[in-house]
């Protein structure tokens, strides 16, 4: 098989080595452009959310380059992500593209089918091998997670911002060439140890801003407009609610329980929404109500447009910054989305918060 998968922030980074070591050639779709996001807006239907266009100009950039074989989760619950699979193999078999599409449901959503696609990709592997190789995997995941957060508090006290940015978009093209596990790991602590050599102001009192809603416009640069970067190069240290890590630990390690920090965020999003309304909507709620905990000076709320969970949350949200005085805007994005009028609006977001922050320091 020749794998490819969606581009999901930095979950290629783990799955090419992971699947490499598994001794499959991977295949993954070339960095999000506005190349991935045509093709996938012309194949698509228009009333679909930004998430499924660009899913299938990965599939189909990834299949031009001789993938022929798909990997993508499940999802269960009112989110059309779990309609992906279905609409999205009937619209690469209208366009004459002959691939498997291989999807990981939830455990939940039938025992035996999860064994079954489960089987597909780890083929012939030894339970041993598997093993052997899922944990450093795991690991990787996690430490890519961590280098982007880390990278984030850099940028926001760093002299010059843009050596940060330099550093990370290097990082970022030797992931792709990379093969398995260890190479991408020197990667990531190579890469580390240069960020920390980045001169920074340690007298600076940044802005805190958390990113929250929906997962993929939370964790896909592209699809955000580089929401980090634009917010750091303002001198803003932001941190994202929802990474691949804390979405594994919930949904696959930390099953059927949840993890102690999603749990959390449910349990603080309870008081406003009590009911599952599919997607991250509750997570988004509770998220809000964590970083206002957390002393952060605002938050920001990213969904793709016409999604439904987000949109319910949006509602409620206005409701909490009201209750707990704390500022939340909302991003809408879509393949329309100008870059120009969506920086305006952040830059129009941070003064208020400055203002904010000094009437509270005066008053």
């Amino acid at each position: 098989m020749k794998i490819t998968f969606p581009h999901l922030g930095n979950v290629y980074i783990a799955g090419k080595a992971f699947l490499e070591e598994l001794g499959h050639t991977v295949i993954p779709p070339p960095i999000c452009s506005n190349r991935t996001l045509e093709i996938g807006s012309k194949y698509s239907p228009e009333t679909m959310c930004l998430p499924f266009k660009i899913f299938i100009g990965n599939y189909i950039e990834s299949i031009e380059r001789g993938a022929d074989t798909i990997l993508i989760t499940g999802s269960c619950g009112p989110c059309r992500f779990g309609m992906y699979s279905i609409i999205q193999r009937d619209i690469l078999k209208k366009l004459g593209y002959d691939v498997e599409i291989i999807v990981l449901e939830s455990p939940r959503e039938g025992i035996e089918n999860f064994k079954r696609n489960v089987g597909k990709v780890l083929g012939s592997n030894s339970t041993i091998d598997i093993i052997r190789n899922i944990k450093p995997a795991l690991e990787l995941m996690k430490k890519a997670d961590n280098l982007t957060q880390y990278s984030n508090i850099v940028r926001a006290y760093a002299i010059n911002k843009r050596e940060v940015n330099r550093i990370m978009d290097e990082y970022y093209n030797d992931a792709v060439n990379l093969h398995g596990t260890k190479a991408m790991v020197e990667l990531i602590h190579e890469t580390r140890k240069r960020l920390k050599e980045v001169e920074i102001d340690r007298k600076y009192n940044p802005i805190k801003i958390g990113i929250i809603g929906e997962i993929y416009t939370i964790i896909e640069p592209f699809v955000n407009l580089e929401i980090e970067r634009k917010l750091g190069e303002m001198g803003v240290l932001v941190e994202k609610s929802l990474t691949p890590t804390s979405w594994f630990e919930h949904h696959v390690y930390s099953y059927p329980f949840g993890s102690k920090y999603e749990n959390m965020k449910l349990k603080l999003a309870k008081p406003y929404l009590g009911t599952q309304i599919g997607g991250h909507g509750r997570e988004t709620i509770g998220s809000a109500i964590y970083y206002r905990n957390l002393g952060y000076d605002g938050a920001i709320q990213i969904l793709p447009l016409n999604c439904m969970p987000e949109i319910v949350a949006k509602s409620v949200i206005k409701n909490i910054s009201k209750d707990l005085d704390f500022p939340i805007m909302t991003l809408v994005v879509d393949e329309m989305t100008g870059e120009a009028g969506y920086i305006t609006r952040l830059e129009a977001y941070v003064d208020l918060i400055k203002k904010r922050r000094e009437k509270l320091l005066i008053g």
